[in-house]
């Protein structure tokens, strides 16, 4: 049954345990990769489309590809371009939790030189119909951006991936919270999306 807190706005919640993606091991069968933070010379971008798992994304495009794709995610970005994420303390969920699959999202992350990879810092999806909508049976005509986490009720502590709380061993819950693009992040008029490094 959802879970609704008062605190920062609304905010909505669905349990992570029937989700996970078959071909992915469990939560915690890997050691936790630790936030990082890019060099301040890398440049913080906007990335925009939906995350896909790379060997269905080749097939549409008429790439023939072999079993070791299988576990693979990309995003799809709106231009086409298919981009690997690393499963790092944020990408990591993507492979984890296949509801975070095949939806709009927006990826604030970076790039390091002569690295295809994307490195994801911050999630957002963009959603229809989310417990901020006063109508529900009725579409929006232009999604709510919602910023993505995981969340320990016990705890009250955000979570990245999925895996049991070190400290008390709860489950974690999806969590949505209407938010807006960092200020490090600039759309121009024709709606594209630049980084620029925020002044701190």
């Amino acid at each position: 049954m959802p879970l609704m807190l008062l605190t920062c706005g609304p905010l909505e919640f669905q349990s992570v345990t029937p989700s996970l993606a078959p071909a992915t091991a469990t939560a915690n069968s890997a050691k936790t990769v630790r936030p990082q933070q890019p060099p301040t010379s890398i440049k913080k971008q906007l990335f925009s489309g939906q995350v896909v798992m790379l060997r269905e994304a080749l097939k549409r495009k008429g790439v023939q590809s072999t079993t070791e794709f299988d576990k693979l995610v990309v995003l799809e970005t709106n231009e086409g371009e298919l981009i690997p994420i690393v499963p790092d303390w944020r990408g990591r969920a993507f492979y984890q939790d296949k509801r975070l699959r095949k939806r709009p999202v927006q990826l604030v992350g970076y790039r390091r030189k002569g690295i295809p990879y994307l490195q994801v810092l911050m999630i957002f999806t963009l959603d229809h119909n989310k417990s901020t909508n006063s109508h529900p049976k009725k579409r929006q005509a232009k999604p709510i951006r919602h910023y993505f986490d995981y969340w320990c009720d016990i705890c009250s502590i955000p979570m990245y991936e999925i895996k049991q709380r070190e400290c008390c061993q709860g489950p974690i819950r999806m969590r949505y919270q209407p938010r807006g693009l960092p200020s490090y992040i600039s759309v121009d008029p024709t709606g594209k999306t630049t980084g620029r490094e925020s002044a701190k």
